[in-house]
């Protein structure tokens, strides 16, 4: 059932896209628009692992130094039954980590130096039990393709507010009604493209913290580990991207109301009383 949620939503976000193109260009850019959705998934299929990576300057971990996270993540994969991922880490104080790559053999799993300091080992091999149920249930796609397309929507609508308010000559005065109707469009279509967005990115969380106690198996490593990182976020958040924060395992922003009403991720303690109300 989530899987088909999942892809009605992302139905809905392409039907979103291609009538946002209608708007600028009627049949052309509807076809243009279909086909700029096209390329961003073909886009986001090869190579949207690389760019996240770029992205957070993660580098490969050194086995040496990480041998502990290479035995976790190691034993975790043989759980999930699925090809040991590449591990890598980002240099910062905010506690964090996400998954990424195209399916389970060309998937990696990256943590924050902070967060392998602020856990301990069985918290780390929740979190790391969460990011490879994302991995096995193909998230790391899926949510890339979701943000992609949900960009390219909030890019489309700047560009229709912008010529609304300021393409039209003064001989379009009679037509100040359409006018305001693509402003309004170019404001509720985002809203509309970020409401989507969280309502995949929500269902995929829980779906993660339900697998990744299953492959971990155990609960409280990660409703523990869920604490420490809601707690932490409030002091380090992370100088993360808004388009890329659905990939980590807790919000990367310091909390605030505005923040946590328009977040990708669920609140932290209904995923607490979630996972322990499991039984594995």
């Amino acid at each position: 059932m989530n899987y088909l949620k999942t892809a009605l939503l992302l139905v809905i976000l392409t039907v979103l896209l291609v009538g946002m193109g209608s708007l600028i260009g009627g049949r052309q850019g509807a076809m243009t628009a279909f086909v700029l959705s096209l390329v961003i998934n073909g886009i986001s299929y090869w190579f949207s692992d690389k760019i996240v990576l770029a992205m957070y300057r993660a580098k490969e971990a050194p086995q040496d130094k990480f041998s502990s996270l290479y035995k976790i993540v190691k034993e975790l994969s043989k759980n999930a039954k699925i090809p040991m991922p590449r591990v890598f880490v980002v240099e910062s104080p905010g506690a964090n980590a996400f998954a990424t790559g195209r399916d389970p053999s060309h998937a990696c799993v990256c943590v924050t130096s902070g967060i392998t300091e602020l856990l301990d080992e069985n918290e780390l091999r929740g979190v790391i039990a969460h990011e490879l149920a994302h991995v096995k249930n193909r998230d790391t796609l899926i949510m890339t393709v979701t943000a992609s397309i949900a960009g390219a929507i909030m890019m489309i609508a700047n560009m229709i507010r912008w010529g609304a308010m300021f393409g039209s000559s003064r001989d379009d005065r009679d037509s100040g009604g359409n006018v305001f109707g693509l402003i309004a469009v170019s404001i509720i279509a985002p809203i509309a493209a970020l409401l989507v967005q969280m309502a995949i990115s929500r269902s995929r969380e829980f779906g993660a913290d339900k697998r990744g106690a299953i492959i971990a198996h155990d609960t409280h490593g990660l409703a523990m580990a869920l604490e420490k990182l809601e707690a932490a976020t409030r002091y380090h958040g992370l100088d993360a991207s808004p388009q890329t924060a659905h990939l980590f395992i807790v919000n990367p922003f310091k909390g605030s109301f505005i923040a946590n009403l328009f977040s990708t991720h669920p609140p932290i303690k209904e995923r607490i009383k979630k996972l322990r109300a499991l039984n594995v």
